[in-house]
């Protein structure tokens, strides 16, 4: 979000700050609010269309008043149909890339459509306008609504010429049962008497019927204005990580029978609080990389398979103080640990850029400012160096475990800006951004004239349009830029993946084939590459491993048939390829999918029939000692620290050898390597 309504931005401790967050300063005590009842699933299976239904119902019953964008005259009709046929859902990825179901390239040309996630400053009344983020009290829905038909609205982005929508909203939203006041929809009053929820579905509903691509984002816990100190600093500040996975669970069924919302943005701008951290893979109740994969995987089992998951990086760690640690890692963990879910084309990485902030700045005036350079401050080759290193690496660098679409879901910059630095950044980025045909956000999409400059569309309070459509908007130039530079078009064709698996803290069993069949070596940590792939690498420590499709691609038999091998029995006379070391072989004619192991020592392999003869010659890579790793191998670095062994590309992995002699390594040493026929 832009700063001067972040009130710094920054993370001060003010003692009312503290007391805040411990639930004891002004504004605490707010009433809990039961979650939304989620029935599970069946593990592996999508929600069934029925359990969507009552809610997508409700929905489409307010759609027609809610949208007075079925126009009347032919001609917006017509631009509604069109702007409709211009993709087909749901969208996948494809290495770098967003594609339609045709395999088509879909660039999410976005805005951030705000208001749903709250505009409380934390302070005051909050019937108090002035209390409110720029003074506009959004009562909790998209703003806009109380000055501009939803019809005039849809038209006026589709001038923008963007396709789709990011849609924050707050869990207390979603539990709110009080109705929204009437001046909050004073331009729609087909909308009064509903809910937060309710005014949300229908503006969910009027713009995916209009051909808008809708991500739905859980921006904050609470409704009060992001970030900083706010109590909205992690998905769990205030609330456990089961209720957040089921909150996602609950909105993710709720429109399940829409196809054009396409995404789950997971969780808005992860931060430190007061007293800690978020982390990366530390396995502790402020591990983000855990926590995200855990509600992505929920999601896709439960609710709707079909969905995008957007994982933002990490915006904040540490105090701004010069001389202490701190700095914002955004997506450089995903280096060496990234995220694979259990449907291997839906992951999207998300990272925001403000000029005023910075790799190392908060973006703070005054208290919590340090003398650490803000993007702004940056030279038009730094930036671009930086841009790479904290996160436009996982969309150049293909055929990495962590290659993913990286989706920038926010930057901006207000229409009164006068600075030459801040004017110099915003066209130094969106020039970065449209020479890498990025996919990106702006923030935000639509706000109040005389209020938030910052918005690309800007309303008065007799409906009249204000902002970049203008033509005076200074920053028109380069959203121009960004918006008619040369894209990428038309089909994508297929690239092998590359994803790995992390059992640091527990199970990471990706394939919905193997989950069907219940857990295949229990007690032991296992790690399952999704389905269509197979494993072609292992780190020493047993912990971290690499899957692909390289060459073959899903080369698994039909059916759910599979092997769990905990002995030599399949190793055939003749054949020590691993003399003196226990031999986990898979069956004739099966390939190793997944590996287990009870604390460092290695417990079995789980091997699953080809769908093709696999005679091929074989060979033994050992990596006890040091990588054994092909000179052109993909993948990147899956086992950071650990060393590694890898198969060809063609070749599949067969085998497992370990040892548990005193003073060894009990991990896994040699992986049997054969080649494909």
């Amino acid at each position: 979000m832009p700063p001067f309504t972040r009130r710094l931005g920054t993370y001060l401790t003010s003692t009312a700050t503290v007391l805040l967050l411990l639930g004891t300063g002004p504004g605490a005590g707010t009433a809990a609010v039961a979650a939304p009842t989620v029935p599970a699933g069946p593990v592996g299976q999508a929600a069934p269309a029925a359990k969507a239904a009552p809610a997508v119902q409700a929905a489409s019953a307010v759609q027609a008043a809610a949208d007075p964008a079925a126009p009347a005259d032919t001609s917006a009709a017509r631009s509604v149909t069109a702007a409709a046929e211009t993709w087909k859902p749901p969208l996948s990825t494809r290495g770098r890339y967003i594609v339609d179901a045709d395999g088509n390239r879909f660039r999410l040309k976005s805005a951030n459509w705000d208001g749903a996630q709250g505009s409380w400053t934390g302070s005051g009344s909050t019937d108090d306008p002035a209390n409110h983020h720029a003074g506009q009290n959004s009562h909790d829905i998209p703003l806009g609504l109380d000055r501009v038909p939803l019809s005039r609205l849809l038209d006026d982005f589709r001038q923008l010429a963007i396709n789709s929508v990011r849609l924050p909203f707050s869990n207390e939203m979603i539990h709110t049962t009080a109705p929204v006041p009437d001046a909050a929809v004073t331009a729609n009053p087909e909308l009064r008497g509903r809910t937060p929820l309710q005014v949300y579905d229908a503006v969910v509903a009027a713009l995916t019927r209009s051909g808008f691509a809708v991500i739905l984002n859980n921006h904050t816990n609470t409704s009060r204005w992001c970030c900083g100190i706010d109590g909205n600093e992690r998905w769990n500040s205030g609330q456990s990580t089961q209720r957040w996975a089921d909150d996602w669970v609950f909105m993710a069924r709720r429109y399940a029978a829409d196809p054009r919302v396409v995404g789950a943005d997971l969780y808005n701008e992860v931060r430190r609080d007061v007293l800690d951290d978020p982390n990366w893979g530390l396995g502790d109740a402020h591990d983000w990389y855990a926590a995200a994969q855990l509600a992505a995987d929920r999601i896709l089992t439960e609710a709707n398979p079909g969905l995008l998951i957007v994982i933002e990086g990490i915006n904040w760690t540490g105090l701004p103080v010069d001389g202490l640690p701190h700095g914002r890692p955004t997506l450089t963990p995903a280096r060496t640990l990234s995220h694979t879910l259990v449907a291997a084309h839906k992951l999207v990485y998300s990272a925001h850029f403000y000029g005023y902030t910075g790799p190392r700045h908060s973006g703070a005036t005054g208290i919590g400012e340090t003398h650490d350079a803000r993007y702004q401050d940056l030279t038009r080759e730094q930036l671009a160096q930086v841009l790479h290193d904290q996160a436009f690496f996982v969309s150049d660098e293909p055929n990495q475990h962590f290659t993913a679409p990286l989706w920038i879901s926010e930057f901006g910059i207000g229409a009164g800006e006068t600075g030459t630095a801040a004017r110099t950044w915003f066209g130094n980025i969106t020039d970065y951004f449209a020479d890498h045909d990025a996919d990106f956000a702006y923030w935000p999409l639509v706000g109040w004239e005389g209020h938030d400059d910052w918005s690309l569309l800007r309303y008065g309070t007799a409906g009249d349009r204000h902002g970049i459509l203008d033509g005076a908007d200074w920053r028109a130039t380069g959203w121009n830029r960004l918006m008619t530079a040369p894209s990428r078009t038309g089909s994508v064709a297929p690239v092998p993946d590359w994803h790995m698996l992390a059992t640091d803290h527990g199970d990471q069993v990706e394939s919905l084939r193997v989950r069907a069949g219940g857990d295949w070596d229990s007690g032991a940590s296992k790690a399952v590459c999704p389905d269509g792939s197979r494993l072609i690498g292992l780190g020493h420590s047993g912990v971290r491993a690499l899957c692909t499709d390289v060459s073959t691609g899903d080369l698994r038999a039909a059916g759910n048939a599979q092997t769990v091998v905990t002995d030599e029995r399949h190793v055939p006379s003749g054949g020590d390829w691993a003399s003196g070391y226990t031999k986990l072989q898979c069956p004739a004619g099966e390939f190793l999918i997944g590996a287990s192991r009870r604390g460092g020592r290695t417990s079995a392999a789980l091997c699953v029939p080809a769908a093709r003869s696999l005679a091929g010659a074989g060979r033994t890579v050992w990596f006890d000692r040091s990588d054994n790793r092909p000179a052109d191998a993909s993948g990147g670095d899956f086992a950071y620290g650990d060393y590694k062994g890898q198969c060809a590309d063609d070749e599949y992995a067969a085998g497992i050898a370990f040892t548990t002699r005193l003073g060894a390594a009990p991990g896994p040493a040699a992986l049997l390597c054969r080649k494909l026929s």
